[in-house]
């Protein structure tokens, strides 16, 4: 039973947490778990000015996936900063790339499932993994969501991120927050869930 991490991250919080989700997946006996970035579409120079060059160097080490790949897991947890409310353009770009696979339903019936990461506590964190969704629904994907099981979804202790939809982490409008364990702890559970989702279905 395979399950693919595919995440885009600017500035490391996505990627923090697909190794979060991806520990949790690994946590069910019998998951091959394995980590994709998709392509970067800003050049050197933009990264330099914004100051994500030297930050992405950290998971260059995670290999570019090609969209049919897709069709290899039983399962793919999709990660992206939101932009806006919506995901961002690498995922967009990515996913639009992905119109062969949907005309012979090559993902229908594979779980997918999706975490995010936003500046601000009320970011577009649940319109981005609502919308992401439609995407995932056209392609014939049963989604998977973090259910009320987790209790640290109920933290009302601290500011988090993480709903019934995804996990979720809150970057700062700075973005020197980095994702809090409240946060990674829904980002594991996440994995683990869909990984054990795929297990029944699959086996």
């Amino acid at each position: 039973m395979k399950v693919y991490v595919v995440f885009y991250s600017t500035y490391g919080h996505v990627y923090k947490m697909a190794e979060a989700v991806a520990e949790g997946a690994r946590s069910v006996e019998g998951a091959e778990v394995k980590i994709f970035q998709v392509p970067e579409l800003m050049g050197e120079e933009v990264l330099k000015r914004i100051g994500a060059f030297e930050v992405r160097k950290s998971f260059e080490h995670i290999p570019i996936i090609n969209p049919d790949q897709l069709e290899e897991p039983d399962a793919i947890i999709f990660g992206t900063p939101t932009r806006f409310g919506n995901m961002s353009a690498q995922m967009r770009n990515f996913l639009d790339q992905t119109g062969s696979l949907w005309a012979k339903g090559a993902l229908i019936g594979k779980v997918g499932s999706v975490f995010v990461s936003t500046g601000t506590q009320h970011g577009g964190q649940e319109t981005t993994i609502t919308s992401f969704h439609t995407t995932l629904l056209h392609h014939g994907m049963v989604i998977v969501g973090v259910p009320y099981s987790q209790k640290a979804l109920l933290n009302m202790d601290e500011i988090t991120g993480g709903s019934p939809y995804g996990a979720s982490t809150l970057a700062g409008n700075d973005g020197l927050r980095r994702p809090s364990d409240n946060e990674l702890n829904i980002a594991k559970f996440q994995g683990k869930y869909v990984a054990k989702i795929s297990k029944k279905l699959f086996g």
